[in-house]
């Protein structure tokens, strides 16, 4: 494939620091979770150190978006969309020390925890996409929640 965006190689750094809780070598872009191999990153960064550069400032420039977590009842209209960014999410994963709310797991922590950033106000009962309203949980306390 060629020309993958600098999102793309993000997002697929993002799924790997989820995967493992903590920073993704090099060698562990050769298999799953990771769906891009080492050699986009070093053509685009140039290195994988200057890609793990990259992503982390890429992650922490700007500002956190923070609008209030209460649905607003007098406007109907959604201010966010439903699915966070991927800015977002790494600030939500970053603020729960990548592991869950709930339970406390974490990927570092034990093998196959697979980590979501999910709605605390669920987006199905008016709850918006902003990092006051999003936690992170593992896939078995995020999945047996339901929108409750």
């Amino acid at each position: 494939e060629k020309d993958i965006s600098d999102e793309r190689l993000y997002e697929n750094l993002l799924v790997l620091w989820q995967h493992y809780g903590r920073q993704p070598r090099r060698n562990e872009l050769a298999h799953q979770p990771s769906k891009i191999s080492q050699g986009p990153y070093n053509r685009r960064f140039g290195s994988w150190s200057a890609a793990l550069e990259a992503f982390v400032n890429y992650a922490n420039e700007g500002e956190v978006e923070t609008p209030a977590v209460q649905p607003d009842t007098t406007n109907t209209r959604r201010k966010t969309g439903r699915a966070p960014s991927l800015r977002l999410r790494w600030h939500v994963l970053q603020r729960d020390h990548f592991s869950c709310r709930a339970c406390g797991t974490s990927p570092a922590l034990q093998l196959g925890v697979e980590l979501h950033v999910d709605h605390i106000i669920p987006w199905s009962k008016g709850g918006e996409t902003v990092f006051e309203n999003l936690q992170t949980l593992c896939s078995t306390c995020n999945l047996g929640k339901s929108n409750v």
